[in-house]
């Protein structure tokens, strides 16, 4: 398999620097399941678009502190490219901002939390068990750096897991699309570290939640599986 990750991570802060690009991170949870797995990163955020979409088995979009909102060249691009690949019926997958990007292209809506910052490890409860995640557990437990969130679905899409602070955690548009709101790609040491460079821009509250949820495992074996089962199952 050959996936094409468009990245769209605009943060090149000191901190970004000292770790390992989203390009990366996500080459490595795909390998995780499957570790003869290629992969191409194109810096969308850079402007940096594929000139062809062939020769790829599908797309996957990455996270972002951008918002889909933002009015940068490069956003209303990717919303096109997400039309374009979504017409061409090329297996697409996207995680935070991603996630919210093809909800947006595609006619779905995207608002603020209303209950602010998400920040830590969330689990949200399997409402609708695509057949691609067959072994996930009935709680995903994965991590979460998200202040915005899908409140519109696009039309034919159906929501796959969901929990209290967030209604839309995963969807899919027939067995081409899969999203989640989360970060399957972040380690246990990266978000650790992401918690505390958030000191200061988090609320209290929200620091001490977060910093407390990361005793537990997140479920990325799992979710890496569940990513791979639905690029093989759409080819």
């Amino acid at each position: 398999m050959r996936i094409a990750i468009l990245m769209t991570n605009t943060d090149e802060s000191e901190f970004a620097e000292q770790h390992q690009k989203d390009g990366e991170k996500f080459t490595a949870l795909l390998q995780l399941a499957r570790p003869d797995w290629r992969t191409q990163v194109f810096a969308v955020k850079d402007g940096i678009f594929p000139e062809l979409l062939e020769g790829f088995d599908g797309v996957l979009i990455t996270g972002s502190p951008a918002s889909v909102h933002d009015c940068d060249p490069w956003v209303g691009r990717l919303l096109d490219l997400i039309r374009e690949i979504v017409a061409k019926g090329l297996p697409l997958f996207g995680a935070c901002f991603g996630h919210q990007a093809i909800a947006l292209a595609l006619g779905g809506k995207v608002e603020r939390n209303p209950g602010g910052w998400v920040f830590g490890r969330t689990e949200t409860e399997v409402t609708d068990r695509a057949a691609w995640m067959q072994g996930l557990p009935d709680r995903i437990g994965l991590y979460a750096a998200h202040v915005e969130q899908v409140t519109k679905l696009p039309d034919g899409a159906r929501i796959l897991s969901a929990n209290a602070e967030c209604a839309a955690g995963a969807f899919a548009i027939g067995d081409r699309v899969y999203t989640t709101q989360y970060h399957p790609e972040m380690t246990p040491n990266f978000i650790a570290a992401l918690t505390e460079e958030m000191q200061g821009k988090l609320p209290g509250d929200v620091l001490a939640k977060a910093r407390a949820s990361l005793s537990a495992r997140a479920d990325t074996e799992a979710f890496a599986e569940s990513l791979a089962l639905f690029f093989e199952q759409a080819q």
